[in-house]
């Protein structure tokens, strides 16, 4: 049931509901210590009797409030609001990422741009040992500056090397859009083939997910989407994505094998880490730009050989003037006169040079 406006959480005045999720519901709240807006997010009272839900949800303000990223939801405070834990996150301005999806793809330089973002935010919980295991569109907020934002660390889970049979024991369920409950966590469409069978996961697990958003923002639509739950995840275990290339809005070949590179199937074949994904993506994403540049540099360099061999060939010109005209005068004596008589008239041969 929703709070009413006016309903006081600690020292946090409830303003309005903002949207519910799988883990809670999320409202617009008055910080009355610090007389800032805020966002609150609670569980449903049915949640808070849940033991497994009540422990994710707890994981998620840990796991949150350890990182320090401008690509990760700020944590501000966590607490109980009779027996019913919340969590206080900095509030955004914007839109998910999901929404903007709905109105179609993105174009390749701004895909590329929020990429890298991302990959940056994951290079960064991935370095504390976190594991997000649901990334997805829903999950990532545009703020109205352009800032990308990972949102929902509910279900990450602290890196752990484990056997396969203890990680899936280990694998919580979740009902969500395109997940069954009784399915492992995580959305059918954006879930890594080793989450699927139940597998141990690792960093490369949201490096899997981060391509299948990625191959959503260029082309429009889902990597893996089939009619059912269980199909989409047939297709993440055997089938390849569509041909980025093929579709309407050309991609860069390049741009295209990093995409695919991280759905592979197997981890070991996708990029080892996100900071090297995010490594690639800020090269391709500087090249058209590089190219500019240099093209520019490269013209602008032509036009100085040019202007400096003309200056040299006007010296040279001039410099050869000069010293012919130096050569002449000294060459040409002045002509001299000798006095001969002091009689009227010319004395013929008697002038001298």
């Amino acid at each position: 049931m929703a709070l009413n406006p006016g309903t006081k959480i600690g020292s946090y005045e409830i303003v309005s509901l903002l949207g519910v999720g799988g883990m809670g519901e999320v409202y617009r709240a008055r910080d009355a210590r610090l007389g800032r807006d805020v966002a609150l997010k609670i569980l449903p009272v049915a949640f808070a009797r849940d033991d497994d839900r009540l422990r994710r949800f707890e994981q998620e303000a840990r796991a949150v409030a350890a990182l320090n990223h401008p690509n990760i939801l700020a944590i501000h405070d966590v607490g109980q609001h009779d027996g019913t834990p919340y969590l206080v996150s900095e509030l955004l301005e914007g839109e998910s990422l999901g929404a903007i999806l709905e109105r179609g793809a993105l174009p390749q330089r701004k895909a590329i741009d929020y990429g890298v973002q991302m990959a940056q935010g994951l290079a960064a919980a991935h370095a504390k040992g976190i594991v997000h295991r649901d990334l997805k569109p829903e999950n990532l907020f545009i703020t109205k500056d352009g800032r990308v934002k990972i949102l929902d660390f509910g279900l990450a889970k602290l890196a752990t090397k484990e056997s396969g049979a203890d990680a899936a024991a280990n694998n919580l369920t979740l009902t969500h859009a395109q997940t069954d409950a009784g399915v492992v966590m995580g959305t059918a469409s954006y879930m890594a083939p080793e989450q699927v069978r139940g597998d141990a996961v690792d960093p490369r697990t949201d490096i899997f997910a981060f391509g299948a958003v990625l191959f959503e923002m260029l082309s429009g639509k889902r990597a893996f989407r089939r009619d059912t739950p269980a199909e989409t995840m047939t297709a993440v275990l055997k089938e390849d994505p569509a041909e980025l290339t093929n579709l309407e809005r050309p991609i860069s070949p390049a741009l295209d094998r990093i995409t695919r590179r991280c759905l592979e199937k197997s981890p070991e074949q996708r990029f080892q880490s996100a900071k090297d994904l995010a490594f690639a993506l800020e090269a391709l994403s500087g090249s058209s730009y590089s190219t500019a540049k240099h093209a520019a540099v490269a013209e602008g360099g032509v036009k100085s050989r040019w202007m400096i061999a003309a200056a040299c060939i006007l010296f040279a010109v001039l410099a050869a003037s000069g010293a012919y005209f130096a050569g002449r005068h000294g060459a040409d004596k002045p002509a001299s006169f000798q006095h001969l008589t002091f009689q009227r008239g010319y004395k013929k041969g008697a002038l001298h040079t």
